[in-house]
């Protein structure tokens, strides 16, 4: 009887181990490692810069945005023997040498190439069926959106002081020819270059946020071009509740940081308020576009 029980125990035991290891073994599958966010940041990057056409979007705006203002002063060095000695005078005085560093339409332009940039970095996966695949291995659908914004933001950011210091560099160095080129020591000049660069990731991200919202291609570029560009223009700053609604918008927040000389400005507003208006435009898209994703595609 004795030992027929330590038989018995001696099998039980066997079972209960081989019983314990198998269901040790089946959890292991079952419960995968969450991923890790940086891991979802590099295949956002990956996911970047294996399309060939970021790259070149991004290279021909930075030529159409420099090469634009770079335009704008090597005409004024051609015609400046036309201009007289006061004008001459008060060319640096005036801010002139601020405005062509970086002009109105080249931020027009910035905004809506970023804005489509930023845009189709989602709408293309929604357009191709690539973010199911992602959301089939990455369940925590609102982590990928986040990674995807942090990209947005770091490589448009880089983009937009890139093309911001070049611009800079490259117009005040054909200025200087005449002696009306500045330094980046000039009042206002670092606060231009600053706020012009930043106006890439806020354009960026405001068109992430319109196309995971959005998830169809023409509609949201024009969604784009009206809160981008239509808007500060029907809104112009005449009036006190008009003036108001262009406060609020990233191109009158560029305007504002970028005002030179000593115009007379009917309804005047801070250089912090501007700033405070290009921050929240930014974290304000980064929720819209994380909060956008849906527990189930359609």
């Amino acid at each position: 009887m004795t030992d027929t029980a330590a038989a018995h125990t001696k099998a039980n035991a066997n079972a209960n181990a081989n019983a314990c290891a198998g269901a040790t073994a089946a959890g292991g599958q079952d419960a995968e490692p969450r991923a890790r966010f940086r891991d979802l940041v590099a295949a956002e990057w990956t996911k970047w810069w294996s399309l060939r056409s970021s790259g070149w979007a991004l290279a021909a705006t930075a030529l159409a945005v420099v090469g634009f203002n770079v335009g704008m002063a090597y005409d004024t060095y051609r015609y400046w023997s036309e201009r007289d000695t006061a004008s001459r005078a008060d060319f640096v005085r005036d801010g002139i040498p601020l405005s062509i560093a970086f002009s109105t339409d080249a931020a027009m332009l910035l905004m809506l190439a970023l804005s489509s940039i930023g845009a189709t970095v989602i709408v293309g996966e929604y357009r191709t069926g690539l973010i199911r695949t992602t959301f089939a291995a990455v369940p925590a659908r609102r982590s990928v959106l986040a990674a995807k914004v942090c990209v947005v933001a770091a490589v448009t950011t880089v983009f937009g002081a890139v093309v911001s210091v070049a611009s800079f560099g490259l117009t005040q160095a054909v200025l200087s020819g005449r002696d009306a080129g500045v330094a980046l020591d000039h009042p206002g000049a670092l606060r231009l270059v600053v706020a012009s660069a930043l106006l890439a990731p806020v354009s960026a991200l405001v068109g992430l946020a319109l196309g995971a919202v959005l998830r169809h291609s023409a509609a949201t570029m024009t969604a784009n071009v009206v809160v981008l560009l239509l808007l500060p223009l029907i809104f112009s700053a005449d009036r006190h509740w008009a003036a108001v609604i262009d406060h609020a918008l990233p191109a009158g927040a560029w305007n504002r940081l970028t005002a030179v000389g000593h115009q007379p400005v009917a309804h005047p507003w801070t250089a912090g308020g501007a700033w405070t208006v290009y921050a929240v435009w930014a974290v304000a898209a980064a929720v819209v576009a994380v909060a956008s994703v849906q527990r189930r595609d359609q």
